[in-house]
């Protein structure tokens, strides 16, 4: 009987090896049989050696696996030492175990066999976050990949399918996942309440069971909306009391709780500024009621005003989270993280790193991203986001200190799920690659790009050789397709309105959320510099005068920074119009290769997964031509000036 759902790069398959000796699986010290890295060992043997014999302790066979879990390790840090003969894999806790069983077996399989090894690793980061959107009614904003496996007609729901997605997150060493919307509303307000405490603490000890912390998303007006209250000022005796008790009762009933994650005073979720508060009143008020337990809030930083007037030209949506969180860095106690989207606007295809990022020096920072695609393409474009992460983390923020990357300044990472009830979980397979991309980076960011993408390739789709070649192309090329053939040069937006699919130049133009372009028949893009919002003063130098100065500022990022007129020269010779003609051109013509390539793989890769994902391209490639021709067409229309090639821009 066929799996309702795909194992993705957890379908361990025979290896080529002709192996039908004895392994033996030997459990040291402190080491459960029961515990999950024993399970995860057997399960992918079993599968991975069928001609094998697996015994438990046998004093010989021709591979001795060896488990242990050694004091002189951090808890979630492993060492592996292997040869021919087996391996001895130990972890710093039973966890640490786990993502070294995991990390043995990729091992085998990418190495088809036993082999040497020698390898201690210790997750980068310590807080590594799944976040998801999904509604208690089973609905997902903006999910792409069907509907909530965690919810159904305001049940949650723990099944197989659950197993199999602590499972996956484990695998890359994701460990914490908050499982409802961070637009708290309709029946998740009431996840907090004894009506769903049962269910919760299955979910929590099953994630548990996989190193995995459960945390919840709630309402700041909790104490009003489930409590009964008339207030939830945070500095009022009776909303602190109210929390207190909460999280005693609702941390003795989950017993594997991480804590809230929370969005407040954004985009009309309530928050302390309702009440004169500032958000470090309300993150450590909740902080103190859940910190006797452990617990940890996620306060995430996407706060700035959701009506301006496109009439003003000083109030920049991009300023508003140094605005309102620079002022309080030191200001958090110790159990608050403050959730830093990448870049200041909303999950764009290229935006500016997050100032936030080199500004907060005395506060715990969890940087965000989005492996949803909502802006990239939604999963059905290819959009391989990657590359985007690395060079994020990678980001020097010039604030002063001896190691001052993005990676140097945050205590984790966190990226809006992906995943839905599909059979292959993300919609499309080839998006399963920026989930499993996430886990990897957070924990070795040193891997690189291809380094992951070669790993994924060959633990989903096999070794041959033609499959990996042809893959890694189209991934390492859709983001700068993507880019190309929608908004270059830094633009953003420009997509429909609300459901953010597909090309609208002005959809966003006049509206209320700060999103603009300032596009008219002479120029484009925003003045962001000293003499404009003054955005670009919010890093330190060298980088605020280069972003400063259309000369100096990189191109990609120009129209975020400076407004120029269409004649104006980039660093590439060509005039900023002809660039956004021919990248558009460009793009569409890198979609029709990626096509190309996936159809060379007919009869290389599973039915279903090559069909899914010609549907797909012949989506991306109608959506890529679309965009193309409405982008260039408006910009055509507003300067006036002609494709150099001739080609026609209606």
């Amino acid at each position: 009987m066929e799996s309702a759902y795909s194992k993705l790069w957890l379908d361990y398959k025979p290896l080529d090896i002709p192996f039908a000796g004895k392994v033996a699986v030997r459990c040291l010290k402190g080491v459960s049989r029961e515990c999950a890295a024993v399970s995860e060992l057997i399960t992918s043997l079993s599968a991975l050696l069928p001609q094998a014999e697996l015994t438990f302790g046998a004093d010989s066979a021709a591979v001795i696996i060896e488990l242990d879990v050694a004091e002189y390790l951090s808890l979630e840090e492993y060492v592996i030492t292997a040869d021919e003969r087996g391996a001895f894999i130990s972890g710093g806790s039973e966890t640490g175990l786990l993502y070294g069983v995991f990390a043995y077996v990729r091992e085998l399989i990418t190495e088809q066999g036993f082999t040497r090894l020698s390898k201690r690793v210790r997750p980068a980061l310590p807080l590594r976050m799944l976040d998801h959107w999904d509604n208690a009614d089973g609905s997902i904003e903006r999910g792409y990949s069907g509907s909530s496996f965690f919810f159904k007609n305001n049940e949650l729901i723990v099944s197989d399918r659950t197993v199999h997605y602590a499972r996956l997150l484990a695998s890359v060493g994701i460990n914490a996942a908050a499982i409802n919307n961070v637009n708290v509303r309709g029946a998740a307000v009431r996840l907090i309440t004894k009506d769903y405490y049962r269910k919760l603490d299955m979910l929590s000890e099953l994630l548990g069971r996989w190193g995995i912390k459960l945390y919840l998303c709630i309402d700041f007006s909790a104490p009003i909306s489930v409590g009964g209250l008339t207030t939830a000022d945070p500095l009022d005796p009776r909303v602190q009391s109210w929390w207190r008790d909460k999280a005693a009762e609702l941390f003795s009933e989950v017993r594997n709780l991480g804590g809230f994650l929370v969005k407040a005073d954004s985009e009309g979720q309530p928050g302390p500024y309702a009440y004169g508060r500032s958000h470090a009143d309300g993150a450590n008020m909740l902080a103190r009621a859940i910190k006797p337990y452990g617990g940890r809030v996620i306060w995430r930083c996407f706060v700035y005003n959701c009506s301006q007037d496109w009439r003003d030209l000083r109030t920049d949506r991009a300023c508003a989270g140094c605005n309102t969180f620079a002022p309080l860095d030191g200001r958090f106690d110790d159990n608050v993280s403050l959730q830093v989207k990448n870049g200041p606007m909303d999950f764009q295809i290229r935006e500016p790193v997050h100032p936030l990022f080199g500004v907060m020096k005395n506060t715990s920072l969890t940087a965000e991203f989005q492996i949803a695609q909502e802006y990239t393409g939604q999963q059905l474009h290819v959009c391989c986001l990657i590359p985007m992460i690395k060079e994020i983390l990678a980001f020097r923020t010039c604030n002063g200190r001896e190691r001052d990357t993005v990676l140097d300044m945050i205590d984790g990472a966190a990226a809006v799920s992906n995943t839905g009830d599909s059979f292959c979980w993300t919609g499309s397979e080839l998006a399963a690659a920026n989930l499993y991309g996430f886990g990897r980076i957070c924990s070795e960011p040193g891997l690189s790009a291809e380094d992951i993408l070669e790993e994924w390739i060959t633990l989903t789709f096999g070794r041959s050789e033609e499959v990996k070649e042809k893959l890694l192309y189209i991934l390492l090329g859709s983001r700068e397709a993507y880019e190309n053939y929608t908004v270059p040069l830094g633009m953003g937006w420009m997509c429909k309105p609300n459901h953010h699919y597909g090309p609208d130049p002005w959809g966003y133009e006049f509206d209320r959320w700060g999103t603009y372009n300032r596009a008219d028949r002479d120029a484009v893009g925003v003045d962001r510099g000293p003499e404009g919002t003054g955005y670009s003063e919010l890093y330190y130098p060298p980088l605020s005068d280069m972003y400063s100065s259309p000369d100096t500022c990189p191109d990609e990022l120009l129209l975020f920074f400076c407004r120029v007129p269409y004649t104006h020269i980039l660093k590439s010779g060509k005039t900023l119009i002809q660039h956004i003609y021919d990248s558009h051109f460009e793009g569409y013509a890198q979609a029709e290769e990626f096509f190309r390539l996936w159809r060379s793989l007919d009869g290389s890769i599973d039915e279903r997964t090559y069909r899914n994902g010609c549907d797909r391209f012949k989506e991306q490639l109608r959506c890529a031509a679309e965009w193309r021709d409405i982008v260039n067409a408006f910009f055509h229309r507003l300067s006036g000036i002609p494709d150099e090639q001739g080609r026609k821009l209606y």
